[in-house]
This record gives C-alpha cells, sequence and structure tokens, in this order.
C-alpha cells in the first residue's frame, strides 16, 4: 500500500485490498491473522460495538473494565479496541510501555466526551474559584478525554462509573462542600437527586458561555453540572414511556442514568451497562422489558434471550454512530498493518497527562 493509500485509510476510506473482500473472506483473514498473533494480539470490544466486530473479542465489556483487563494481559504487545478514542486513551495509561493500543478507525470518538475539553474546563475552573473558593472538588465520568482526567486527578478528584458514582458523588461531597460533575449532566444530577441534593443545590456550568446557570442564591449551590450529554441517551423522552405503558401495560422499563431525568423517574428501573445486562439475564421467562439504552446491546440482548419480550424503548433510536466507525473493514485493516509491521492508528498519551489521570483512577479504585 502506498503513503496515499495509508493515509486515506487512516481518516476513513479504506484501500481497495480490503473493500473488495466479501464479509466471509474478512472474517477468514481475521480469524488467521488471530491465529498467527496468538497472545501477542489482544481484542477488546465495547457492549456497543456491532456483532460483526463483537465476534471476534476476546473479552466484551464496559470501557474501563475492558482497559483494566487489557492492563492485565501483559503477553500482548497489540491491543486493538473496538470502542471509542477516550476507551483507548484509558487502557494506553494502565498498560505497559511494551503494549501499543490501536484504534481501527480514529473517526470512533465520543460526543459526550467531546463536550468537555482541556482548555473550556480550566478557563471554568478559574472562573468557579472565583466563584466559590478552594470550596469544590472535581470528578469526571470516565467517559471523558485522558486530559480531563489528568486535571481532576491534579485537583484533587477522581473518576466515576455509571456503576460507582453514587459512592463517588457521596464521598466527594464528604471531601468539600461543592462538587464539579463532568462531562455529563444527566448522570450527575440523577445520581445527585438520589442522594437528596434537591434541584435547587444544583447549577449547570455552559462552557459555550462560559457561565453558570442557576436560579437563586449561589450560596446554596451543591452540585455544578457540566453541560453535556450521550447524544444517545438523551433521546429517550417521557413520550417513549408513556407509549409503551400504553401498547405493553405489563413491560418492565429500564433505562441507563444518562438519560434525562424525568425519563430516569418515570422509568421502573435504571442502571450502568451491567446492571442492564444482569437484570436482563436474571428476569424470569416471560418477562417483559423495554430497554432505554443503546440500540446494538439492545439488538444482541433481544437474540441472546427469545425466552423474553425486550424491545428498544425508542424503536427508532439510531446505534451510536461515532462507536458504529468500527466496523469489520477496519478491524481487518488495523490487523493487516500490524502484520506488515506498520500498525496505524496508535493511540498514545504523554506521561504529564498519563500520571494526573492514574491519580484520578486510583482515588476511584480505593473506594469501590
Amino acid at each position: 500500500m502506498g503513503l496515499l493509500e495509508e493515509l486515506t485509510a487512516e481518516a476513513g476510506t479504506l484501500p481497495e485490498s480490503i473493500t473488495s473482500l466479501t464479509e466471509q473472506e474478512m472474517e477468514m483473514r481475521v480469524r488467521e491473522i488471530k491465529r498467527v498473533l496468538g497472545e501477542r494480539l489482544f481484542i477488546p470490544g465495547h457492549h456497543y460495538q456491532k456483532d460483526e466486530v463483537i465476534q471476534f473479542a476476546d473479552a466484551v465489556g464496559d470501557s474501563l473494565q475492558l482497559a483494566q483487563i487489557s492492563s492485565q494481559n501483559s503477553e500482548a504487545e497489540f491491543i486493538v479496541f473496538c470502542g471509542v478514542h477516550f476507551m483507548a486513551e484509558t487502557a494506553d495509561i494502565l498498560t505497559g510501555d511494551h503494549q501499543e493500543v490501536i484504534l481501527p478507525d480514529m473517526r470512533a470518538g465520543c460526543s459526550m466526551a467531546d463536550m468537555a475539553d482541556i482548555h473550556q474546563t480550566e478557563r471554568a475552573w478559574a472562573k468557579l474559584q472565583d466563584y466559590f473558593g478552594d470550596t469544590i472538588i472535581p470528578l469526571t465520568y470516565v467517559n471523558s478525554t485522558a486530559a480531563i482526567k489528568s486535571f481532576v486527578g491534579k485537583n484533587g478528584g477522581a473518576t466515576v462509573t455509571s456503576s460507582n458514582a453514587h459512592k463517588m458523588v457521596k464521598w466527594a461531597l464528604g471531601e468539600k462542600e461543592r462538587i464539579l460533575f463532568l462531562p455529563d449532566q444527566h448522570l450527575g444530577r440523577n445520581t445527585a437527586a438520589d442522594l437528596g441534593v434537591q434541584e435547587s443545590e444544583m447549577a449547570v456550568w455552559d462552557p459555550a458561555l462560559n457561565s453558570l446557570i442557576h436560579e437563586g442564591e449561589m450560596v446554596g449551590i451543591k452540585v455544578i453540572l457540566w453541560k453535556g450529554h450521550c447524544s444517545v441517551h438523551e433521546n429517550f423522552t417521557e413520550k417513549n414511556i408513556e407509549q409503551v405503558r400504553n401498547t405493553h401495560p405489563d413491560m418492565k422499563i429500564i433505562v441507563h442514568p444518562e438519560c434525562r431525568r424525568e425519563v430516569v423517574e418515570k422509568s421502573d428501573m435504571n442502571g450502568s451497562t451491567k446492571f442492564i445486562i444482569e437484570t436482563i439475564k436474571n428476569a424470569p421467562g416471560g418477562s417483559q422489558w423495554a430497554i432505554g439504552t443503546e440500540m446494538n446491546l439492545v439488538k444482541r440482548l433481544i437474540k441472546e434471550h427469545p425466552d423474553k419480550k425486550i424491545i428498544s424503548l425508542n424503536p427508532y433510536m439510531c446505534p451510536c454512530l461515532t462507536m458504529n466507525r468500527i466496523d469489520l473493514p477496519h478491524l481487518l485493516w488495523s490487523l493487516e498493518k500490524i502484520m506488515e509491521k506498520t500498525p496505524q492508528n496508535i493511540i498514545k498519551v504523554g506521561k504529564d497527562v498519563s500520571d494526573g489521570a492514574i491519580l484520578a483512577l486510583d482515588r476511584m479504585l480505593a473506594r469501590v
């Protein structure tokens, strides 16, 4: 492959040597490369990936879990992360210097993570310090860039997951009077509300306006929510819930806490991706479920549990578009480049950023 073809492939348009293959030929080639590389290769796959990719995953899970599993596979020289950019960053932070983390398509980002960049965050922090002094501790959802994780770590804060958010927010409110929760306002609001924080005690930081949105006295603010969201989960609505209640009165509704507050309140259950998977797995045969999370996962749960009636809470929901950038052709292309000894799309996090991010991750792991 020439230089122009390589640059084109990195940008997302694959060379004809890949695109001319049938799906069966691509699958056969991926299996062969996996066989040849053996333990030198490890492929983690996020729950939201398409089946055409998940079939080749050595481990399936959420972002932090996959990064941790990758770090335990010290014999793997190449970690081809089937997820999005921030996940590959976390894997690089936790894995050894002898390992290379590869993202099959560099366009696989996360709209939520991109809603909080380091420049906006530093600018916001300076203003919030002027408003509130040294009374704020930052928390960031693991669905954030390495730079944001590092910022949080260096300022005494920690990361959180959707599984441990309640525990971490409770810890943070015991450390300081206030928290800044990045980058997902919905997970922050849902968690804080569950812990008894009133809506009047929450404010929203708008990075576009560089200003705090709040009605009432600022002195009463306990939680400052970054104005960010998941483009998938925010699209589940109260109307979706009403429709399910009307058409399937015996159906339970379970949603992810990245959904809006009113959707979470009107659902029967809410929890992390792992919680949703385990709840459906352990539900009795014949039970009925409407699930408010990413469509690829919902379709997989439907396939894995034919004894249960499962639908998407929003039947017109699209899969996560950025997560879907990782497909079979891009996976094969990244593996072919490893075989040619010219691996592409290597994710590297600098030591200064990595050190700060590890502080944030370690503070969380020490408390869960």
